[in-house]
């Protein structure tokens, strides 16, 4: 049976005092649930976030990272280095990644591999722009980042793997994606795994909804038969908002 997951990504916000404080909120309100809880701090702060969650269910995970192991890349964290402070899971592919830092299909191919080789667990984000949606081109999309990125892996790899789903065009945008619009989207994604691999790895591949989950919709959205949990962001930031996200699932 596959995880049900609620990943928080917090992208650049909560400087150190703020990541222990927050933390600790978490820990004391996290509901008892059978799913997997991660949240991803900033870089700085993720060794005293995986110390303030040793003895709880929270796992901190990692927002990105670069393909090579080490080298000449100001700015750049390596998957050794994650591995090195506790870190299992990294993030890759995120949309705000690919707008802003140009992170392309092929790029994300390396990073995917290069986590793979440190025995990384991937949590891997994808998912078609307003003007894709709008021009009935979003199944076409979906379907050629998921390929040019993951259908090269070994079918073993494929244990090592989350997918999560942005509707870019929903976040953000003042446009709404409808848990039925999730639930079609999730289903196209398990098909085209299917006729690219085999049912086994796409029945058993968690899909995350990364579409402005909140705590007024996340039941309905976790509800829906294909989607196993969600990629938060704004929501993850807030302990109640997040504990009542978690409880839905």
């Amino acid at each position: 049976m596959r995880s049900k997951i609620v990943a928080g990504n917090w992208k650049m916000n909560k400087n150190g005092t703020e990541t222990e404080a927050l933390l600790a909120e978490l820990t004391a309100k996290l509901p008892n649930t059978s799913a997997e809880v991660m949240v991803a701090p900033t870089f700085v702060n993720l060794s005293q976030a995986v110390t303030a969650t040793q003895d709880s269910k929270i796992e901190v995970i990692a927002q990105n990272m670069h393909d090579a192991l080490s080298g000449a890349f100001t700015g750049e964290i390596s998957g050794d280095m994650l591995k090195s402070i506790g870190i299992q899971t990294v993030i890759l592919g995120h949309s705000e990644r690919r707008a802003y830092f140009g992170e392309t299909d092929a790029i994300l191919a390396k990073k995917v591999a290069s986590a793979l080789e440190q025995n990384l667990r991937i949590v891997f984000c994808f998912g078609e722009e307003l003007e894709d949606r709008k021009t009935g081109n979003h199944f076409a999309v979906v379907k050629s980042q998921l390929s040019n990125a993951l259908f090269s892996l070994a079918p073993s790899a494929w244990k090592h793997i989350v997918l999560a789903y942005e509707p870019v065009w929903a976040i953000g945008t003042g446009e709404t994606a409808s848990p039925e619009q999730a639930q079609e989207m999730h289903a196209f994604i398990r098909t085209t795994i299917t006729e690219a691999f085999d049912a086994t790895i796409a029945q058993n591949v968690s899909i995350l909804y990364g579409g402005s989950v909140k705590p007024g919709n996340a039941v309905e959205i976790f509800g829906k038969p294909d989607v196993d949990g969600g990629l938060i962001g704004g929501a993850a930031l807030v302990a109640d908002d997040f504990s009542a996200i978690i409880s839905a699932i």
